[in-house]
């Protein structure tokens, strides 16, 4: 392409809310033409969710009351990026030990994804976690709120692949995760990247 795209440059900024998993702001933005935008977003912490994969080639699902939906979700064990320096993958395998009571001795990028860009920044890490092994039961993460209603299951990868063309796993993490582990095995896991790949700019 030769056309130059346009720098959407920030002419002012008013924050609506300040939160500890996310900020919401309205900025105003230079658009092509000459004019100026306004536009709403939200400025997220960022998030990680795992593929754990056994031996058998069964995925670990979640099924997780969701309150904006109203109503429980199939989903990968996942969850925020609120620990101060804590680094990618060592969130995944937290995430997985506290949601699913599992350690995992191998941990691969399968996917990153922008959860809804059109009014977000957040980002999210999907790992493909395998030699999984459960958490002994004197240390596993005692679970509140939500969690502690949280339903831990493994069935096949393809069951579950299965299970989102037919819409019945709808969380957008656990989509893109679920189709890129699948189509990851298939190419035999020539797709993947290291565990300390950097995000997407």
């Amino acid at each position: 392409m030769s056309e130059v795209e346009h720098h959407y440059e920030v002419r002012s900024r008013q924050e609506r809310y300040r939160g500890r998993i996310f900020d919401v702001v309205t900025e105003e933005v230079t658009m092509p033409g000459g004019g100026t935008g306004v536009r709403d977003l939200v400025r997220h912490v960022g998030a990680v969710a795992v593929v754990a994969l056994d031996d058998a080639g069964q995925v670990v699902l979640i099924r997780q009351y969701r309150h904006p939906v109203g109503r429980h979700l199939w989903e990968l064990p996942a969850g925020l990026m609120d620990v101060s320096g804590e680094e990618l993958p060592s969130a995944a395998l937290r995430e997985l030990a506290e949601e699913a009571d599992l350690t995992a001795g191998q941990v691969d990028v399968l996917v990153d994804l922008h959860s809804s860009p059109g009014f977000t920044n957040e980002v999210v890490r999907v790992f493909l976690a395998r030699d999984i092994a459960d958490v002994p039961a004197d240390e596993r993460h005692e679970r509140h709120d939500e969690e502690a209603d949280l339903q831990v299951v493994r069935i096949d990868l393809d069951e579950a692949v299965a299970m989102v063309l037919a819409g019945e796993i709808t969380n957008a993490s656990a989509v893109a995760g679920l189709l890129a582990a699948a189509r990851s095995r298939d190419t035999g896991w020539s797709t993947l990247r290291r565990a300390d790949a950097p995000l997407p700019r």
